[in-house]
């Protein structure tokens, strides 16, 4: 176990959990880190900034500014490879999951591009309180890993679920998640579109969809988080890519994003494609604004290109192709004809008849149809789920190709 060479931000915020901090700085040195600790004022009456300055041998940040020194918390949150929050009070996740800033933790936190662990710290009953939970989903549909709870005597002196994981427990968690990412998938290139395209009909007006861009953005981080080299071609989103190792590929139309998936895709091992593409243009672009004029507008439209089909038609054995279906009625009978129409690996459908699936969610219901007839239907998930069962799912079907 080794965290070689790796930069960590050490968050502590103020719950009595705070005194177990020195050891996991020095565990942490210890297996090769390089460690930078930021404390919010409430967390100092419980273990003192002197004593974290002398493990991690830096100085110790509690405030954005300082005099007239300013702590960068840009710098700070650029700089590190994982930012650990631990222990993070009730209190601190709330702000987290409501993008509050009032303190120099919260602000390196919504700076940071890295990876972000957790490890809640609280009574049980503020534990299992509903806003707790509910703080506690947000966060993770952020993309935030949750450190886990363990069951234990607390400082109330009840015993029971809140009690922040021992120093040890959250090495093996954060060296577990550095060894997965770089394991399964390494030295593997993917491709995967997401969000939605824009077919232009004037200089103010266009054909598109309600796609957010969310589900074919989480596979994606899903793919780099285990080592895969990642090509994501994104329509016009206002969704945030967090792994900063993705190279994204903007575009507006459905010509866009085929001309740039077909360009990666002679290349890849894997193509995700996650786009809601029109399947409709204008056949005719006005230069000119369409004024309004009589009842009715009639628009002829025709055929985008469609990019499953063109990357089927020229997949290779060694290639894994996956295509989204988005279905409203006959819904496992239409994905099966496209999976095979497309020459596809895997169908991964949606019903816009499933409640919290679709466009605009944060939870998907999805069902995985492969060639041999093989269904998988998933229950409701948040979409990082259901992007992590979706890429298991690839990792599967690319390893009984090898093996047969």
């Amino acid at each position: 176990m080794s965290l070689q060479g790796k930069k960590i931000v050490l968050a502590v915020s103020g719950s009595i959990a705070a005194y177990k901090t020195p050891h996991f700085v020095r565990l942490l040195i210890k297996m090769g880190a390089e460690v930078r600790v930021v404390v919010t004022k409430s967390a100092t009456d419980f273990v003192s900034p002197l004593a974290l300055a002398t493990v991690s041998k830096n100085q110790v940040l509690a405030d954005v500014s300082e005099g007239a020194t300013w702590n960068n918390h840009v710098a700070l949150g650029l700089w590190a490879d994982a930012m650990i929050i631990a222990p993070c009070t009730a209190n601190t996740l709330a702000k987290l999951a409501n993008g509050l800033c009032d303190n120099l933790l919260c602000a390196v936190y919504l700076s940071a591009r890295c990876p972000v662990f957790i490890a809640p710290a609280m009574d049980e009953d503020m534990w299992q309180h509903p806003s707790t939970k509910a703080n506690m989903l947000r966060v993770t549909e952020y993309g935030n890993k949750i450190i886990p709870v363990e069951h234990g005597e607390l400082a109330s002196g009840l015993v029971g679920e809140g009690r922040m994981a021992d120093p040890e427990r959250m090495m093996e968690f954060l060296s577990s998640f550095f060894e997965k990412k770089n394991d399964k998938l390494s030295g593997i290139k993917a491709l995967v579109t997401a969000g939605p395209t824009y077919e232009r009909i004037d200089p103010v007006r266009f054909i598109g969809n309600f796609s957010t861009g969310k589900m074919g953005i989480a596979i994606a981080e899903q793919l780099a988080e285990l080592g895969a080299d990642v090509t994501l071609v994104l329509g016009p989103s206002h969704e945030q890519v967090k792994n900063n190792t993705i190279h994204v590929v903007n575009i507006q139309s459905a010509e866009q994003m085929y001309e740039a998936s077909i360009n990666v895709f002679k290349t890849c091992d894997i193509a995700v494609l996650a786009a809601a593409v029109a399947d409709y243009k204008p056949q005719n672009f006005s230069q000119d604004k369409i004024k309004k004029e009589g009842s009715e507008l009639t628009l002829p439209l025709m055929h985008t290109t469609d990019i499953l089909t063109s990357l089927g038609k020229i997949k290779e054995p060694w290639q894994t192709l996956v295509g989204f279906a988005l279905e409203t009625n006959n819904e496992l009978e239409n994905a099966s004809i496209k999976l095979e129409k497309k020459n596809a690996d895997m169908i991964v459908l949606n019903s816009l008849k499933d409640k919290g699936a679709g466009f605009g969610f944060d939870t998907n219901k999805i069902t995985l149809l492969e060639r041999n007839g093989a269904v998988k239907a998933l229950p409701l998930q948040t979409k990082i789920e259901s992007a992590t069962s979706i890429v298991n799912h690839i990792i599967a079907l690319r390893h009984a190709k090898e093996v047969v």
